[in-house]
């Protein structure tokens, strides 16, 4: 496992030691938590905004964002964005 080591502002280390104690977590525990939660969050942000573009297929997007197609479509639904395209429509129906 690698090893991380960052400098932050008096105010995030201070909502973090909030976060600290509100969910009974150690430092380096709550840090792994919330760097995962984030980058989730970022992986599927990017998923949503490729399948916008149409740059991706929407089992590409689903496959990114590291979601069953059935939760990415819950997803794309929920922000709105239409991912049936002619060019990419064999290739989600086949992954489906």
């Amino acid at each position: 496992m690698g090893s991380i080591s960052v400098r932050v502002p008096d105010e995030l280390e201070t909502e973090l030691d909030a976060y600290l104690e509100d969910e009974n977590l150690d430092r380096s525990t709550a840090v792994r938590k919330l760097l995962s939660e984030g980058l989730e969050e970022w992986r599927r942000e990017r998923a949503l905004d490729q399948l916008a573009a149409g740059t991706i297929s929407f089992s590409k997007a689903a496959e990114m964002a590291g979601m069953s197609v059935w939760d990415f479509a819950q997803l794309a639904k929920e922000r709105d964005i239409t991912w049936v395209a002619d060019d990419h429509l064999d290739a989600d129906l086949e992954a489906l």
